[in-house]
């Protein structure tokens, strides 16, 4: 189990956390050095208790109700060609840039854009997917707002080692106030699962009008070794990765999988035995030894949670948003969830049975088929959708050797069958009392807009009005499961 504090810290807890870190809510200093570290923050680079420490800065920066503010500066040209480089072909170029965090200034820092549906109006793709009229999300990015883009932010891209409170990379996510990201990773950590940390911030570049932003820890090699009590391999999913067995040769997978830990002493290739038993297994098979080769408590419970959030863009969705996990003691995987900004946002009475897709809802069908006219359920038509690259397989799975957008053999052939219906159906049932059912969704609603800062873009009225608006759908889907499971 991922290693988490605990969901919401007391005031004397949160008070002990910060006074240990050194550092305060709202507290700014002038001093570079009071916020980052002359070395790695990676396992292993140094002593047990410079580690812990290093831990105890990282967990401070993420507490529970405590919020941020970041400015960021960077030279115009740089970020004009940054946006021609996305315009043209979609690469993610970085740049240099300057940010200070609650009063403490780090220098020299890389930026680049982050994201794959969202940024799709950058490069005249079409405006971002942001779910139904059910979204608390908005999702208007322009790159004559910087302040309202998606970036990976990355401490030590121009300065070896340099972090700021332990953390090498932070996700700024799109949208604001991005209630429903924001309670979809609370409510994965609060069942248990493993997720990814969040705090909220005030944003603005170069001296612009402040947004509400949220803040999202990105894995890197600290995270993935300390993800779970075991040793394991962590890999990311590129958003053009198939999962299709595609030959033996590691290097075809090595950009579609990330590796982000136990580099030189691991490979991908556990990733790889699986594919080609995957691609190679009949349905009987497939019942009889997939726990051989996956962690099958786990993976329902993701499959169920996925379903539970409405999440279309999963591991089966078009972006591809998932890590791999491989444990070195079990030899089996299990998912990581990653992106979960279009959680909660699609139709509230979506059932267990219907497979999800982008814009939420889904068809009155088994799992992992689409439907007479060839459209996934929930309406979202690879074929028709502009950031589809060419080529693609319309039919919502991924290409041989790149370029997946959408569908994932593993889930699909998970969810039909009939092996492994009861451990979905039991892990969706506790799964729902976690979330829904003993109203943990609506205790940390409320956690989470409490600790929103009010900023140029975001007032507390319309924080109110989203709020509600994300209230109305956990009622929705806290009803119309309560008969179903």
């Amino acid at each position: 189990m991922r290693r988490f504090p605990t969901t919401i810290l007391s005031a004397s807890a949160l008070a002990l956390t910060l006074a240990l870190s050194g550092c305060g809510v709202g507290a700014a200093t002038d001093s570079p050095a009071a916020g980052t570290s002359a070395a790695p923050s990676s396992t292993g680079s140094g002593s047990d208790a410079a580690e812990g420490a290093s831990a105890a800065t990282r967990d401070s920066f993420f507490a529970d109700g405590v919020s941020h503010r970041i400015s960021v500066a960077w030279e115009e040209s740089d970020y004009a060609d940054m946006v021609a480089a996305y315009e043209a072909d979609g690469s993610k170029e970085w740049m240099p840039a300057d940010i200070t965090i609650d009063g403490t200034v780090v220098s020299n820092v890389g930026v680049r854009l982050k994201g794959n549906s969202t940024l799709r109006s950058l490069s005249g793709g079409g405006g971002p997917m942001a779910g139904n009229a059910n979204t608390s999300n908005t999702m208007d990015i322009s790159s004559d707002v910087p302040e309202s883009l998606p970036l990976l932010i990355d401490f030590d891209k121009y300065t070896d080692g340099q972090t700021y409170h332990g953390l090498t990379q932070l996700a700024l996510r799109p949208g604001s106030p991005a209630l429903n990201e924001a309670l979809a990773l609370a409510l994965t950590a609060a069942s248990g699962q493993a997720t990814q940390r969040y705090a909220y911030t005030t944003y603005s570049v170069n001296g612009s009008p402040t947004q509400t932003r949220l803040l999202v820890e990105n894995p890197d090699e600290t995270y993935a070794d300390s993800l779970f009590d075991t040793a394991g391999v962590l890999y990311k999913s590129d958003a053009e990765s198939s999962f299709t067995y595609q030959g033996d040769d590691l290097a075809t997978y090595e950009e579609q999988f990330k590796q982000l830990n136990a580099e030189g002493s691991e490979d991908v290739q556990p990733i790889v035995d699986f594919l080609k038993w995957l691609s190679e297994a009949s349905d009987e098979e497939f019942d009889a030894e997939l726990s051989d080769w996956v962690d099958i408590e786990s993976f329902a419970r993701y499959t169920a949670t996925m379903n539970l959030l409405v999440n279309g863009d999963d591991m089966a969705g078009p972006g591809q948003n998932y890590y791999l996990w491989y444990d070195l003691q079990s030899k089996k995987i299990s998912v990581v969830s990653w992106d979960l900004n279009l959680a909660m946002t699609g139709d509230a009475a979506a059932s267990p049975d219907e497979q999800l897709t982008i814009g939420g809802g889904g068809g009155a069908m088994p799992p992992g088929q689409d439907d007479a006219a060839g459209t996934p359920p929930g309406g979202f038509d690879p074929g028709n959708d502009p950031g589809i690259a060419p080529g693609a397989n319309e039919s919502g799975g991924g290409m041989a050797g790149g370029g997946g957008r959408g569908g994932n053999e593993l889930k699909e052939r998970f969810l039909a069958s009939e092996a492994f219906r009861p451990a979905y159906e039991a892990a969706y049932a506790d799964l729902y009392h976690r979330m829904y059912g003993d109203g943990t969704a609506t205790e940390l609603l409320d956690e989470i807009a409490s600790a929103v800062p009010s900023s140029d873009g975001l007032t507390a009225e319309e924080l109110a009005d989203q709020s509600a608006t994300l209230q109305t759908f956990i009622d929705e889907r806290t009803a119309a499961l309560a008969d179903e499971v």
